[in-house]
């Protein structure tokens, strides 16, 4: 499944994209339980966004430049219940402040789904 490989996105709250700044880095919670941060291409956010945060309005989509990424990133499996196929980013390291390029609001449909986004 192709994906956009140079642009990646990474999901977090006002608060911990607050928190990040102040510190320099993003170290969410997935980082010392699992050793990784997750991150997504843009064509597939939508993916992990419906799984982990269904009807959430306070998203923050973070697009990261990962050539200014100090860790490995490694594409590697999802969920059990995605396409065999499917890899995400995992970024085996804090989220570095300075490799964010934007950041905007990532809001469901009036549905409550999180619909893919363009590449």
């Amino acid at each position: 499944m192709p994906c956009d490989t140079h642009t990646l996105v990474h999901l977090c709250t006002p608060g911990e994209w607050t928190l990040a700044r102040e510190r320099g880095a993003h170290r969410p919670d997935s980082l010392r339980s699992e050793g990784f941060v997750h991150l997504s291409a843009p064509q597939q956010v939508h993916l992990p966004a419906n799984r982990l945060f269904a009807g959430r309005r306070d998203l923050l989509l973070l697009r990261l430049d990962p050539d200014l990424l100090a860790a490995p990133v490694r594409w590697e499996p999802g969920a059990p219940s995605d396409d065999p196929a499917l890899r995400f980013p995992h970024l085996y390291g804090p989220l570095p402040v300075e490799s964010v390029v934007g950041v905007d609001s990532y809001l469901p449909g009036s549905d409550g789904v999180f619909a893919p986004l363009a590449g």
